[in-house]
């Protein structure tokens, strides 16, 4: 009875403030239909995920990493995007027109695309962005995609101007790009965030308008509706958005946790929807059925710093990476049935006779102790060393980067003689001093940006901000330029099989393994597509 007393007092109460002011969940009250019947009350769909880290950055050229993709493929929108079968199609341009020689594309612009303040999105958007991109003065690693653009790459290395861009706004809705030669993969390219389009009135009248939340002016699904640096952000659906019929989600919530651990054990209480799997309880995990493995386009490696003793010796790289064993790291490390990784690019890509580029390519770099021996001794011998220079390995903070490396470090002391001392450093400085080639030997990675072997290998053309190796070649410089610009699609595979060659003989790099999306997914969640160039699209995901 004393209960049933509360109760009423409860609704009561309920009712006299409704007669004031509507409540913070009008709207979604359950409904009489007339009929005696009441409506479900519609419950907001959140789905939740981790980010691991904080975003570099979410402003599109320089946010170029995994930890900032996820976030800006789902606030923002190209003029292409990519599908559940990871196909580009139209998007923010609801189609284009070719020209007959392959090299001018013609977008038009939807006239219902708008950004999240309610401007119109606009050719003039596309061109401040993709200049801005190419822009030397905007320091942005991504620029060197541009380079297929007439006058990209002559702008960006500061031997022409913005005005030598073939970029250009026709009208209001119409944008037009003329490439330095035919690009098959052109369409799947500028799907990459990188070519995100920026709204130029909000940029100019606000230059750090992608710190805050408060300030983010978003195109895609979602906008950004709270961001705690270093905690959490959340997005939610975005009204503005052309398809926001086709959105299905209300808000995405993104933790920040960088432990494998944790994140399982959040997911097992319910605080996260997927989750990696620990590498720990691989093996449990597997047998009992819930893991899902999907392809990915990437790999796992360690750059060496050719300008930093002991590694400017092309016998003591090879050393230290013949010294390493792939096969039992993905075995007893990572244990997440990835494939050791024996050359650069990944499975997946099949040249014009059907080859799968990796099976074609070979294993061009593998474990080999007794040689790794020989070379570290003919290396010492030809820098005149008595005693190997002190090797620090360098890796970002994440507890599988230090379970790789203390393999590693065990590996070299095992196999070569050598103690090698490891250093750990947060992401946000480990990646600006990597670029500043400050490390000797230090742990990347790299996604593909784009489904074609070219992405794989361009990375270490001289000067290119991705290479953080100091490895210059010019041989394989001309074989990468050369493939870029070939047409026939038989020869331009064989320039690449000769440039990986070329890359992994002079080992300024060691790969480790290939990466696969390995997960755990909440069982009322779907629609989530992975994509394996590597961003998650949210655009379909749906929750029960």
């Amino acid at each position: 009875m004393k209960k049933l007393t509360i109760l009423l007092a409860a609704v009561m109460l309920v009712l006299s403030l409704a007669a004031c002011t509507a409540n913070k969940d009008a709207g979604s009250e359950p409904k009489d239909d007339g009929k005696g019947k009441k409506e479900e009350k519609k419950t907001e769909k959140v789905l939740y995920l981790n980010n691991g880290q904080e975003p570099t950055s979410l402003d599109p050229p320089i946010g170029f990493d995994a930890v900032s993709w996820n976030a800006l493929n789902n606030i923002m929108e190209g003029l292409t995007r990519l599908d559940e079968n990871h196909q580009p199609q139209a998007a923010i341009a609801e189609k284009w027109d070719l020209s007959e020689d392959g090299k001018t594309y013609t977008f038009h612009l939807r006239e219902n695309a708008k950004w999240s303040n309610g401007d119109d999105v606009t050719a003039d958007d596309f061109v401040y962005a993709w200049k801005r991109l190419l822009d030397p003065n905007t320091g942005s690693s991504a620029a060197f995609l541009g380079y297929f653009i007439q006058g990209g790459e002559e702008y960006n290395n500061g031997k022409g101007s913005a005005d030598d861009v073939k970029v250009k706004a026709v009208d209001k809705k119409t944008f037009e790009v003329t490439l330095v030669s035919p690009q098959a993969y052109f369409l799947s390219v500028i799907a990459n965030p990188c070519f995100f389009p920026i709204n130029e009135g909000v940029a100019k009248e606000n230059p750090k308008w992608f710190n805050e939340a408060s300030t983010y002016v978003s195109n895609g699904p979602f906008k950004l509706s709270e961001w705690n640096h270093d905690s959490d952000f959340t997005m939610v659906k975005n009204d503005q958005y052309w398809d926001v019929n086709n959105v299905k989600l209300d808000k995405v919530h993104w933790a920040m946790v960088d432990d494998a651990n944790t994140e399982y054990q959040m997911y097992t209480t319910g605080e996260l929807d997927t989750s990696d799997v620990p590498s720990e309880l691989a093996d449990k995990l597997f047998k009992e059925g819930d893991v899902k493995v999907e392809d990915q386009a990437g790999l796992y490696f360690y750059r060496f710093n050719v300008t930093k003793e002991p590694f400017q010796n092309e016998n003591i790289r090879k050393a230290f990476a013949l010294a390493i064993d792939q096969k039992q790291m993905v075995e007893l490390v990572t244990k997440n049935q990835e494939k050791p990784a024996y050359g650069f690019v990944s499975y997946g890509f099949k040249d014009p006779e059907g080859n799968d580029f990796r099976e074609h390519s070979g294993d061009l770099i593998k474990t080999d102790v007794p040689k790794a021996k020989e070379l570290l001794k003919k290396g010492m011998e030809e820098e005149d060393y008595k005693k190997l220079p002190e090797v620090t390995l360098t890796y970002n903070t994440l507890d599988t980067h230090k379970k790789i490396a203390e393999a590693l470090q065990q590996m070299f002391k095992e196999n070569l003689g050598v103690d090698v001392k490891l250093a750990n450093m947060e992401s946000s400085v480990f990646a600006t001093d990597q670029k500043a080639l400050k490390f000797q030997f230090s742990r990347s990675s790299f996604l593909a940006d784009y489904a074609d072997p070219i992405n794989f290998l361009e990375n270490f053309i001289t000067g290119s901000p991705m290479n953080r190796t100091g490895w210059s070649n010019a041989e394989f410089d001309k074989m990468i330029k050369e493939a870029k610009h070939e047409k026939d699609e038989k020869k331009r595979y064989e320039m690449m099989y000769k440039a990986e060659k070329i890359l992994l003989d002079a080992a300024p790099i060691v790969p480790i393994h290939f990466y696969n999306q390995v997960y755990l997914q909440n069982k009322d969640v779907s629609g989530i597509v992975r994509h394996p160039v590597g961003y998650l699209e949210l655009k379909w995901a749906d929750k029960k």
